[in-house]
């Protein structure tokens, strides 16, 4: 299996997980998910340039259980670690994801103008737009 099938079949595997949690779920928004931790050490190791790292802390964030918006918070680094890691594809598919849990999903302004993930982005979003017109 390649590197972008084995990922985007754990990515549709943790969407799988995620959609089945919250269908039973009950817990107050104020509550604490598993993955929250993992999420904040994802986008440390990020920021520190350990794309390796931040890429496992993100997707157990993922499997462990977020919000909404912390889930699209998270496929958004895996797209930036995909796109600067030569996988454009991937990065492109991690911005699908995160657009689909939240069609206003948009980057912010330095970030939309990176040159690496910022056409990706918007190409994931003209994408995503053309599919919600009837």
């Amino acid at each position: 299996m390649t590197f972008v099938s084995t990922r985007a079949l754990i990515v549709l595997l943790a969407l799988n997980l995620g959609a089945c949690a919250e269908m039973g779920s009950t817990m107050p928004a104020s509550r604490t998910l598993a993955g929250e931790p993992y999420l904040g050490q994802g986008i440390a190791f990020y920021e520190e340039g350990d794309y390796r790292a931040a890429d496992r802390r993100l997707m157990f964030a993922l499997e462990e259980g977020l919000t909404i918006p912390d889930r699209v918070l998270a496929h958004k680094y895996l797209a930036f670690i995909a796109c600067v890691s030569g996988h454009q594809l991937t990065c492109r598919e991690e911005f699908a994801i995160a657009l689909k849990l939240d069609p206003e999903f948009e980057l912010d302004e330095a970030e939309s103008g990176h040159p690496i993930w910022g056409p990706v982005f918007r190409s994931a979003k003209a994408a995503s737009a053309g599919k919600r017109q009837p």
